[in-house]
């Protein structure tokens, strides 16, 4: 696969990386940044990200079995504590945004609150927004991404 373009705007660029490190440094805890990143790369199917976040996971020293069960985490048992969990699920209601029925005549998603209410008994507000920033940050990743076709590994992006 070859990309359709490697042209990114410079200041766009920059802005997602700043949103995605303030969002880390916010979250204060880079394994699980990595795992919320590896799983919105998944569900995008992002093979450039999957790629780049499974690099950085494994070197920062996230657990192998997490990584090899992260598309599986809701089935893992206690491979994931409750805050991963809660992390993950609301990961997967902003990357999806298909939580329920629409509240709203133009259709769309939106992120149930039985899911938001967990991520915020294991986050108070200063982190849920991090985390959520950073959700934002990898979706947005993951879009510019995909619709360029950037293959894994490429350094030209």
């Amino acid at each position: 696969m070859t990309a359709r373009t490697t042209f990114l705007a410079d200041g766009v660029r920059s802005a997602l990386r700043e949103l995605g490190a303030a969002a880390k440094r916010g979250l204060g805890d880079p394994a699980l940044a990595e795992l919320v990143q590896i799983r919105a790369s998944q569900l995008n199917r992002c093979a450039f990200c999957l790629d780049l976040h499974l690099g950085i996971a494994r070197k920062q020293g996230v657990d192998e079995r997490q990584l090899g069960l992260l598309d599986a985490w809701e089935e893992a048992g206690d491979v994931f504590d409750a805050r991963e969990r809660a992390a993950l699920a609301l990961t997967e209601a902003v990357t999806v945004l298909t939580g329920g029925t629409s509240r709203t005549r133009s259709g769309g998603g939106f992120v149930p609150d039985r899911v938001y209410e967990e991520a915020s008994r294991h986050f108070d507000a200063a982190a849920l927004a991090h985390l959520l920033g950073l959700i934002a940050a990898i979706n947005s990743w993951n879009r510019l991404m995909v619709g360029r076709r950037i293959p894994p590994g490429s350094d030209d992006w």
